[in-house]
């Protein structure tokens, strides 16, 4: 007979303690221990195979050798939607288990039922947050009634399971992992122990049947998945859903991978009939484009291996003394907008201690590169001297605290992405320039930040 007993565990790192505190002695994560229950049984460690769910024990796995294992079994299985098969590599791989997370209202459930209806075979839709008729009146707006998309409201994992051995589904939707609960676990649902009991089962679920299992995950305010951190370790791909209410786009990108590369991104966007794919998003982020306006300028970023032009804009007024001057980043990171206004005052003798300082990248884009440095630096120093930049301009490159420029990764393709929308000029660093020949484009190396104004006009001798 199985017992248990009241455990505290770590939402962060996942250790067990036997008493609550205030900081995980494991990882220093503070108020992050739950409470828990964890089972024991007199089971001989071969006997043991899980603990949590109340499973069969099943027999050992026969080991052999590698050159005799089928890798035709891992090949994706196209979904049918471009972006998300440029993400996931090709497709959804049998048997696997892919998390998706992102913000309420921001298209998960609109994302996955477009899946569905693009699914070439038998597939079924499981909610457990929303109604039958909920899930289909959204089902008719997408276009995605179909007689082959089988579609239940339940919570219980018991009766979740035999929904899939009845249906016999290619394809498997879950929404959410935190809503089910497996009666078998004397706890509520979203709890720590639910949640890793029911994503181990699904995930032997899976193997077992070589069968895709997409499950659908809440974030916590911090933008992370909610729940225990165990959850994104036992699942083979994480996929993160972001954007703004307030924009059409939407990106999809992989944190986690175990079939291909987590560098590449997905990118859609929201109409009234769903969500359609953009294959060209840089004419998207640039349609919308004043030329001739200061402080704006058109930086060649690179999310994963997909180049992107993107519009960054900045903007300077002259603050009150009496009032410390603002800082506003929206993409760009806070502290690296701080940074590079330092690097302006010592090394190019650009002081803009006085002003109110507001930078932004256009379309909701967030840019984690250091490859834009060189583009907020012009913005700021075109907003503060009312000049405006070329409009055939871009330009890459990181910013050092010397005041030195560093050459971005992939500087070619970024360059080629630019020169296939018709501009001509780029500032780049000195160190990227050697090997670079692009049609149709002049390459202007410079070795500093100061150099890099003089370049485009915006300081003199």
């Amino acid at each position: 007979m199985v017992k248990l007993r009241t455990i505290y565990r770590c939402t962060d790192c996942g250790v067990a303690l036997p008493k609550w505190a205030g900081r995980c002695g494991a990882c220093g994560a503070w108020n992050s221990l739950v409470e828990d229950v964890e089972g024991f049984a007199p089971y001989s460690p071969a006997e043991l195979i899980s603990l949590s769910n109340g499973m069969a024990l099943v027999p050992p796995g026969e080991p052999k050798p590698i050159n005799a294992l089928d890798a035709k079994i891992s090949i994706p299985q196209p979904s049918g939607l471009e972006e998300l098969d440029r993400v996931l590599g090709g497709g959804l791989v049998p048997g696997s288990v892919t998390l998706l997370g992102g913000e309420p209202g921001i298209g998960k459930s609109t994302l996955l039922l477009q899946l569905l209806a693009a699914w070439p075979t038998k597939t079924l839709y499981i909610t457990a947050e929303e109604s039958a008729q909920q899930v289909r009146l959204r089902a008719e707006r997408l276009g995605a009634i179909r007689p082959d998309l089988w579609l239940v409201a339940e919570m219980s994992l018991t009766n979740i399971i035999a929904a899939i051995e009845s249906v016999k589904p290619q394809l498997v939707i879950i929404d959410s992992i935190q809503a089910i609960a497996d009666p078998q676990l004397n706890s509520a649902p979203g709890s720590v122990a639910q949640v890793r009991g029911c994503a181990h089962r699904l995930v032997q679920e899976a193997k077992a049947r070589d069968l895709p299992i997409v499950l659908v995950g809440h974030v916590t305010k911090d933008g992370g998945l909610a729940g225990p951190r165990v959850l994104e370790h036992v699942v083979d791909t994480v996929l993160s859903f972001e954007g703004e209410r307030h924009h059409a786009l939407r990106l999809l990108r992989a944190v986690k991978h175990r079939y291909g590369s987590t560098n590449e991104l997905g990118l859609f966007e929201m109409t009234e009939n769903g969500l359609r794919s953009v294959p060209d998003a840089s004419k998207l982020f640039l349609a919308d484009r004043r030329p001739g306006v200061p402080g704006s300028i058109v930086v060649p970023a690179l999310e994963g291996h997909r180049p992107l032009l993107v519009e960054v804009q900045a903007l300077t007024n002259l603050s009150p003394s009496h009032i410390t001057p603002r800082r506003s980043a929206q993409g760009i990171d806070a502290g690296r907008l701080a940074m590079l206004l330092a690097v302006l005052e010592r090394r190019a003798d650009i002081n803009l201690s006085q002003h109110e300082v507001f930078a932004s990248v256009v379309g909701g884009v967030k840019l984690g590169e250091p490859g834009a440095d060189l583009g907020v630096c012009l913005a700021l120093v075109s907003a503060a001297t009312n000049t405006p930049l070329a409009e055939n301009l871009v330009t890459c490159g990181e910013v050092g605290l010397a005041g030195e420029l560093r050459q971005a990764g992939n500087t070619a393709r970024r360059l080629a992405e630019a020169a296939r929308l018709g501009f001509t000029r780029a500032i780049i660093p000195a160190s990227s320039a050697v090997d670079i020949k692009i049609s149709g484009m002049t390459l202007e190396p410079a070795h500093t930040v100061a150099e890099a104004l003089k370049l485009a006009g915006l300081v003199t001798e």
